[in-house]
């Protein structure tokens, strides 16, 4: 009873106004802190990967880097486009974003094949990733020459504008979440509780760790920069895992309550709950810490930016339960207590607390394990199996912008160019470092592969020349093909050929163009010039590039992932068995939500129950997610479902009795903390983000699954045909549990070491 847990909650419980006033100074601290440092979001060099990303660094370092643009489309509004106002406006669009500082050129207007449109394209100074606040500046001179022409439609995209509209999405999406996610999980906690004050100590202190935690967060994004997901994913994780400690220590205290009978003083239960749902909780939430840092080692700003979210979210859960928590409990049951002598006094019953002591409902749930363990487990894996079917045909690829929704208007806007524009939808940037001296020699290839390029059907192979007039032809000299595309550094050292492809970017066609670029062309022609460094970048680049860097790292996270909860879970229990069993089946049950996910989301199916567009493949950042997440969170229930099993062994009840007893006591608690779970990631799947979608229906599923399939079917049935073997090594879980089958049944103990 001396350990930190329980000291900690009992120093809270006989100051708890200093506890609850520390606490909520700490939040106050944390979020002024966060304030004033502010966040350091990640800058365009953190996010390259790949060949891409060292072409990119390549043409920085030659003052050659791809600027961010602005497409301004002029239409009529109805009938045919006047040439003469269209061009008037074009003028006058182009005088105007010139004057602006954020502007660094204006090019030639281009006129749409069909003559329906007209395209003006402004460059952006500065970093592409800082292009999205300084769009209302355009917006605003785009709007203005609009007016000034009443006559014609003036229409504004870019990925600087996409990326602007997709942040307010996500932002009305994430309002759109809370409101579906506070109420649920209040109502949840009222049904668990009975009592509105009971289930508001739960979400209040999951809401205040949030607040703690993004305050934190800004501060940690100084050493980690954050990549823009840090908010969601706190919100997200924050609220399931504040709420679940929260429960599991709550639930613990009115167990312990409804035993005593009145006693005990509250101080005496919070120092129970303490020793056993207090050390279940920082162990899970360890767990979890753990975990999630695996995904430093993807050497990637989002998942970074994701595991430090998730880590500060979760120690700051932990905190609170440990100090905030029990001075709560202790003056909720002090004011409980003198109402029940207030009851006395007056002659009537004190109202009975509720306990946990199982039911009839978690009893026949668990009959099956009980009385045909072999049967439910080899059914319970089957049924697991089946779901992981669907992985034989999982598809992954980088979520593109074509992906966005359309409900952004810049990006009805980019369907618009795209179809009046298609020599516009790619460019291919050909980037070659080499002494000045090869000067000549890297101009000789880069015109070569120009002129291949220009042969090739997946590529444009012409330039429209400004004014939309005809295009010429493409140019058969080898000396002149490519020259206007080619821009080479002041020093002669670096330069850049821009190809374009006529494809949408998630296309077949688009990177076939990529790899016959890096495969085939740029072997036969730059790849000759001694001593030259190339490399293919742009958008089709990177989302080549990302999906193939994430899987070069990926079997390193999932073995540290794995080294990390056997570690865990051995530790916890003192069992090499319980922490092999808890490894494969948090594998199980991951690659069961997955294959669940590929089923769904991979298909056209479940488009119109879901509200998404199937893309035909998984976003390539959510299976590392989903598998590090849920290790994470699956030992929240494993440590306190198995908690209360090691608890019963070690005071003396037969192995095959504390597990039923164990999963039995603690079934309730863990369903009403999956619901909630369940709530938080559900509400996620309303997003328009295909991969917030995705990430959020497959960590509910899994949640689901390990909740009602794992800890009710899989694992009582696995620990039964066991036994006492469960603890091995451990000589004092093993030799009290011997020692209780023989109190039980009479037979001599046998004593194995």
């Amino acid at each position: 009873m001396n350990s930190f847990t329980v000291r900690m909650a009992r120093w809270s419980a006989r100051h708890p106004w200093r506890a609850t006033v520390g606490w909520l100074v700490f939040v106050a601290l944390c979020l002024g802190i966060g304030s004033a440092v502010g966040t350091h979001s990640a800058t365009t060099a953190d996010y390259r990967v790949g060949e891409a990303g060292r072409a990119e660094a390549m043409a920085v370092e030659g003052g050659l880097e791809r600027r961010a643009a602005e497409q301004v489309l002029i239409s009529s509004r109805s009938g045919p486009l006047g040439r003469d106002a269209a061009e008037a406006a074009a003028r006058d669009l182009t005088a105007r974003m010139k004057r602006l500082p954020e502007v660094a050129g204006v090019a030639d207007p281009l006129l749409s094949e069909d003559r329906r449109i007209l395209m003006v394209e402004v460059a952006l100074k500065g970093e592409e990733r800082d292009a999205k606040d300084k769009v209302d500046a355009l917006a605003g001179q785009t709007d203005a020459v609009g007016k000034a022409y009443p006559a014609l439609r003036l229409e504004e995209t870019g990925s600087p504008s996409i990326s602007k509209g997709v942040d307010q999405q996500r932002g009305d999406d994430l309002a759109l979440s809370e409101k579906i996610t506070l109420p649920i999980t209040l109502i949840t906690l009222l049904v668990v509780f009975g009592s509105v004050t009971m289930a508001g100590v739960p979400l209040l202190l999951a809401l205040s760790s949030i607040a703690a935690a993004v305050g934190l967060s800004m501060v940690a994004s100084h050493v980690s920069p954050d990549a823009g997901v840090g908010t969601n994913v706190i919100l997200m994780i924050g609220l399931a895992v504040g709420v679940d400690y929260t429960l599991f220590y709550l639930k613990r205290e009115r167990e312990e309550r409804a035993r005593s009978g009145g006693r005990l003083s509250s101080e005496a239960l919070v120092d129970m709950a303490a020793a056993t749902s207090g050390r279940a909780v920082v162990i899970s939430g360890l767990a979890v810490v753990a975990s999630t840092a695996t995904l430093y080692f993807a050497s990637d700003v989002i998942f970074s930016s994701l595991a430090t979210g998730t880590i500060v979210v979760v120690l700051v859960a932990v905190a609170s339960s440990l100090t905030a928590l029990p001075a709560l409990l202790v003056k909720l049951g002090q004011r409980e207590e003198r109402r029940a002598r207030r009851r006395v006094e007056r002659g009537k019953p004190a109202r009975r607390t509720r306990g946990d002591s199982g039911g009839r409902v978690w009893a026949a749930l668990l009959r099956p394990a009980s009385r045909h363990p072999l049967a439910t487990l080899c059914v319970s894996v089957f049924a697991l199996l089946a779901l992981v079917t669907p992985l034989a045909g999982l598809k992954i690829t980088e979520m593109s912008r074509d992906t966005h929704s359309r409900d952004i208007a810049a990006m009805r806007v980019y369907d618009r160019l795209n179809a009046a524009f298609p020599e516009q939808r790619v460019t291919h940037q050909v980037v070659v470092r080499a002494d000045a001296a090869r000067f000549g020699e890297v101009g000789g290839a880069l015109r070569e592969l120009a002129r291949r390029a220009d042969a090739d059907p997946l590529f444009a192979g012409a330039d429209p020349k400004p004014g939309g007039t005809d295009p010429k032809p493409a140019a058969t000299d080898p000396k002149s093909a490519g020259a206007s595309r080619i821009r080479t550094s002041a020093d002669h050292r670096i330069s850049v050929l821009e190809l374009k492809v006529p494809y949408l970017g998630n296309s077949d066609q688009a990177y076939d163009s990529l790899d016959h670029l890096r495969e085939d062309y740029l072997p036969a022609t730059v790849g000759r010039v001694e001593g030259a460094e190339f490399g293919v970048s742009g958008d089709v680049a990177r989302y080549a590039d990302y999906p193939a860097h994430q899987n070069s790292k990926l079997p390193l996270v999932l073995g540290a992932l794995l080294l990390v909860t056997f570690a865990m879970t051995t530790y916890a229990f003192r069992s090499v068995v319980l922490g092999l069993i808890g490894v494969v089946l948090n594998l199980l049950s991951a690659a069961a939500a997955l294959g669940l996910l590929v089923l769904v989301f991979q298909g056209t199916w479940a488009e119109g129950l879901l509200d998404f567009h199937s893309t035909g493949s998984i976003g390539s950042r959510v299976p590392l997610f989903l598998f590090v997440i849920l290790f994470g969170l699956s030992m929240d229930y494993q440590v306190f479902v198995v908690s209360r099993i090691r608890e019963a062994v070690l005071a003396g009840v037969p192995t095959r009795q504390a597990v039923l007893e164990g999963i039995r006591r603690s079934a309730s608690v863990v369903t009403s903390a999956a619901v909630v779970m369940t709530t938080v990631f559900v509400s996620f799947v309303f997003l328009h983000i295909i991969e917030m979608k995705q990430i959020g229906f497959v960590l509910a599923a899994a949640v689901l699954l390990d909740a009602f399939i794992v800890r009710i079917m899989v694992l009582p049935s696995a620990m039964l045909l066991l036994g006492e073997a469960s603890w091995w090594p451990s000589r004092t879980a093993g030799r009290t549990a011997a020692a209780s089958a023989h109190l039980a049944d009479g037979r001599p103990v046998v004593d194995v070491r």
